[in-house]
């Protein structure tokens, strides 16, 4: 099987802005192929936070959801997943949509396999935000994580497993993946595929947020 990528992810100050970063481009997350329509992702840490932008090619948007936590992989979607755990036993999960709707859940994956997994949308990431622009034929998304919540009062490790996705509805559904999964049918749920992130040292200690489950609704992709 294909060796995962790695990042080593800049340490950005106030005014560095993530678009002058050099790009990452997804790939099909089954085949690890060119996909039909082209994303670009970013990424940086500030302030105790990964952030991260997706550009995302889009020849017609599909978005409806505006609450939390909603299924929002049903529609249009970019997503992080990222792990302080190697093995990535447990894992976080962030979306948002063009319509700049967030959802995150923590994920319990004791087998990295889908099949035992356990995921909690009612976990939640404190300052978790998200800034959505749109233009004709791109939408583009700014996501801000802050890692306290995912590392239960220790400080942030400088390796992370991660991945980053991004799923476009339409006539073809398509999945892209920076580490393709190389799951038919498509699973973005695959542990052992995610990447390495190398962060620069944090000196922020970590905290952990509040679980409440909630009814996990509809299949993640």
């Amino acid at each position: 099987m294909a060796a995962v990528p790695a990042l080593e992810v800049p340490l950005l100050s106030p005014t560095d802005r993530l678009v002058a970063l050099a790009p990452i481009r997804l790939s099909d997350v089954a085949t690890g192929g060119r996909p039909g329509l082209s994303t670009s992702v970013r990424a940086g840490v500030r302030g105790g936070a990964l952030c991260v932008r997706f550009d995302a090619r889009d020849d017609g948007v599909v978005a409806t959801l505006t609450e939390r936590d909603a299924p929002l992989w049903t529609e249009d979607v970019c997503e992080v997943f990222l792990s302080p755990e190697d093995p990535a036993y447990v894992y976080y999960e962030f979306e948002v949509n063009p319509l700049g709707a967030l959802f995150d859940a923590r994920v319990e994956s004791p087998d990295l396999r889908r099949a035992t997994m356990r995921v909690d949308t009612g976990w939640t990431c404190d300052g978790l935000s998200a800034k959505v622009s749109r233009h004709p034929g791109l939408w583009s998304a700014r996501l801000t994580i802050p890692l306290a919540p995912m590392c239960h009062g220790q400080s942030p490790p400088q390796v992370w497993r991660a991945n980053f996705y991004r799923v476009d509805r339409g006539d073809r559904d398509e999945f892209s993946a920076w580490s393709p999964t190389l799951a038919d049918p498509p699973d973005f749920h695959v542990p052992e595929r995610f990447g390495i992130l190398r962060l620069p040292p944090i000196e922020r200690s970590c905290g952990s947020g509040p679980i409440r489950p909630r009814d996990p609704g509809p299949a993640f992709p």
